[in-house]
């Protein structure tokens, strides 16, 4: 999506049009996310126009600026002109070593300008850095529960996932032993379920990190963040209505996950992390149980 030629305010005004409270309350929590989510990517896709996809050939490197775009225009003119006799062969070593040393200093300066920023943005340094890469590292063939080595990448992603799953089963959860019943008779009292304020929603939305990656869902972190103030109505709604059922949409539940090699044998698929990608929404509504359960500990 192009940013740069997004039409927010008609964004807001097509997200203020829809009666969120009238077609949110009394709803699920899965019919209510759905529709929560089909009129933002509706009013996303109108408002914010998509980049026109470029092959690799046609991406303009990031330390080129027009003065050396310009600079090796004149140097090819040149060289044409040398080639012609209508130009001495120092005139265009003159230019190639102008080039050359501008060309060092100006990738001398973007490197020195990443590594600046890198703690406030990190998307553009590690893009720059895999950009640098001659190969792109597939992952190793993993050995499945059978001893049989996995070398496609569907089997890889099967033994990842059955290993990755086999990890969170019965065996390891805790364990629910029955409270004593003062216990029992103070969770009563305090385990209300919490009324989810909306600016608290709309505080989290504003401090967004645009530069990370959206998930499953398609709604661009840079859009909840612009609309956070009218977003943030829907969302508490959505977010009391999931607490009081003990429900979360499915796509809650989805995630984007890759495996990154720790250490040992690359075969084994012991030896790997998995990092989920989640949406940004549902990272919200655990950011208020975490408030909540942090607090139920300190009080008690």
């Amino acid at each position: 999506m192009d940013f740069r030629r997004a039409d927010f305010g008609l964004l807001r005004t097509l997200v203020k049009k829809v009666p969120w409270e009238t077609v949110l309350r009394g709803r699920v929590v899965q019919e209510g996310w759905a529709l929560f989510k089909k009129e933002v990517l509706k009013a996303q896709e109108q408002a914010i126009p998509m980049c026109c996809e470029t092959n690799w050939w046609g991406r303009r490197p990031a330390w080129l600026n027009r003065e050396l775009w310009l600079g090796l225009r004149e140097k090819r003119r040149v060289y044409h002109s040398w080639k012609k006799g209508q130009a001495t062969h120092e005139e265009y070593k003159d230019l190639v070593r102008s080039c050359r040393d501008k060309i060092r200093k100006a990738k001398a300066q973007l490197e020195f300008n990443l590594a600046t920023v890198v703690r406030d943005n990190k998307k553009c340094f590690y893009k720059y850095i895999n950009n640098k890469r001659r190969a792109k590292e597939n992952l190793h063939p993993l050995l499945d529960a059978e001893g049989n080595m996995a070398t496609k990448d569907g089997e890889k992603a099967e033994v990842l996932n059955a290993f990755f799953a086999s990890v969170f089963n019965s065996k390891t959860s805790c364990s629910q032993g029955i409270q004593p019943p003062e216990l029992e008779d103070r969770d009563r009292e305090q385990n209300k379920p919490p009324m989810v304020q909306e600016e608290a929603v709309n505080d989290l939305l504003c401090h967004l990190d645009t530069h990370k990656s959206m998930g499953l869902d398609g709604i661009h972190l840079g859009v909840l963040r612009e609309l956070a103030k009218e977003l943030a109505k829907p969302l508490s709604i959505i977010y009391e209505q999931s607490w009081l059922i003990g429900e979360v949409p499915a796509d809650w539940r989805l995630a984007n996950v890759m495996p990154i090699y720790k250490k040992g044998r690359k075969e084994d698929p012991g030896n790997y992390r998995p990092v989920s990608l989640t949406l940004q929404p549902g990272k919200i509504m655990e950011r208020f149980i975490l408030s909540v359960l942090t607090s139920q500990v300190q009080d008690n």
